[in-house]
């Protein structure tokens, strides 16, 4: 049942509206939970959606028995929430509804695409999204309400864990606990001079007649927007680098920025169109480049740290603090997986350089300097220690606590979730139309709609 629940929000967080070219549909009520009604577009919305964002797994009808569970479980914790008189605020929903549509433009390139994408005025399309995340958000809260209290105790740790059948106990790949200490070697004031200039010539050139467009594929180091001429698509407040959204929103349509720095480097910036708090712009960029001698000499400084380090001088930790020059060493210098927001990686999760690296280090080896690109970019050199690794192995408790107690508050929220919709359905109205009863639900519904049938009768 918990993949039922996680894809109401999966599911329920997408775009749920789609053009009636899209979908043809009689549309007719297949549900009632309470209140709330779920009909057939509902599903055919989603099930377009899901199609789009998700790929098929499954027939088309085993889908559309999926969405409608989903549906059902959001609905009664809708009417849960009128019950109980859960509320959101105007202002919360205008947050969120206004970052989902900033990333939905994002995501197809711009407000027009988005409007034609759903055939659908940017009004029409806010007003649909607006009923959605006010629903989504108070569903939200109830869910959170009935885990919030679940707890798990050691011994239920390892009582779940021993319920696992012995030839179901997953095995748990080879893991890797990897730091760094940075160097990041400095930008010469002639490089950013030299790049100034180069970028003054090309502003120069745009003023006097060339394409800007021409001028970005041609020279831009923003490899995501060189190809579509510099185009950015529509972005609002707060989503662009500070120094370049204060040019951008102040730019006329078709004027050309003086040139502006970022974190990322130089640019030059056009504005293409605005559309209230959102601006389209074309930008070029370049990127001053650090020179050989710099990065020769980050090399030598994380010599002389790691002959330290060896010789028993200073510990490596604190050569993070003392030396390192990224935030990461407020974390001993250990890398933060992306995937899992822990420390531990699997293989295939690592950057290839340091997967190939830790593969042939031993647990506490200190690697020579290597260099490496900073997520934005930056050429650097860094220092790995391999601080952990672990065998492949069958999951146990004593090399894999943290990851079984976490299975095992799932699992014990999933029946805290369960024991709810026994709890709560029992008070709330539940009906599905005959066409729907073949389906296979994780809950059993079809009791339920028939009990409620009963009772009508």
């Amino acid at each position: 049942m918990m993949n039922a629940i996680r894809a109401i929000f999966i599911i329920f967080t997408s775009l749920s509206f789609v053009t009636t070219a899209q979908t043809q549909v009689i549309d007719q009520v297949v549900a009632v939970v309470g209140k709330n009604v779920i009909l057939q577009s509902d599903i055919e919305n989603q099930y377009v959606q899901y199609r789009l964002q998700r790929g098929i797994s499954g027939s088309a009808s085993s889908i559309r028995c999926r969405i409608l569970e989903d549906l059902l479980f959001q609905k009664l914790m809708l009417n849960q929430a009128e019950l109980d008189s859960i509320t959101v605020t105007q202002e919360q929903v205008e947050q969120e509804m206004e970052r989902r549509l900033k990333y939905f433009i994002s995501e197809l390139g711009s407000q027009e695409k988005l409007e034609q994408y759903y055939n659908k005025t940017i009004s029409e399309i806010k007003n649909e999204l607006r009923v959605l995340v006010n629903d989504q958000m108070l569903v939200e809260q109830v869910q959170n309400g009935i885990m919030s209290t679940v707890v798990i105790t050691p011994s239920e740790v390892k009582q779940f864990f021993r319920s696992i059948p012995k030839d179901s106990i997953p095995m748990i790949t080879t893991e890797f606990e990897v730091a760094q200490i940075v160097k990041m070697p400095p930008i010469e004031i002639d490089e950013k001079l030299r790049v100034k200039a180069r970028l003054h010539e090309f502003r120069q050139r745009i003023l006097n007649g060339e394409r800007f467009s021409t001028m970005a594929v041609l020279y831009s180091e923003d490899p995501g927007s060189a190809r579509k001429g510099g185009e950015l698509g529509f972005y609002g407040r707060g989503e662009l680098y500070p120094e370049f959204e204060a040019v951008a929103f102040k730019l006329k349509d078709g004027e050309v920025s003086e040139i502006v720095e970022t974190e990322a480097g130089f640019h030059i910036i056009q504005m293409i169109e605005r559309r209230g708090e959102y601006v389209n712009v074309r930008h070029l960029l370049l990127t001053p480049k650090v020179s050989p001698e710099s990065l020769m000499k980050a090399s030598a400084e994380l010599d002389s740290i790691a002959r330290l380090i060896r010789s028993g001088e200073i510990t490596f930790d604190k050569a993070v603090e003392q030396y390192s020059e990224l935030p990461a060493k407020i974390a001993g210098g250990l890398l933060i997986n992306p995937y899992t927001g822990g420390t531990k990686f699997e293989a295939s999760q690592l950057d290839p350089q340091v997967s190939f690296l830790a593969e042939k280090m031993a647990v506490g080896e200190l690697s020579d300097p290597v260099p490496m690109k900073t997520e934005d970019g930056k050429d650097a050199f860094r220092l790995l220690m391999l601080k952990t690794k672990t065998d492949p192995h069958m999951a146990n408790l004593k090399d894999d606590y943290n990851r079984i107690q976490e299975w095992a508050l799932q699992e014990k929220k999933q029946k805290a979730v369960e024991q709810w919709i026994r709890s709560k359905s029992k008070n709330a109205f539940v009906s599905i139309i005959s066409d729907y009863r073949a389906c296979t639900f994780e809950f059993d519904w079809k009791s339920l709609n028939q009990s409620n049938a009963d009772q009508a009768n």
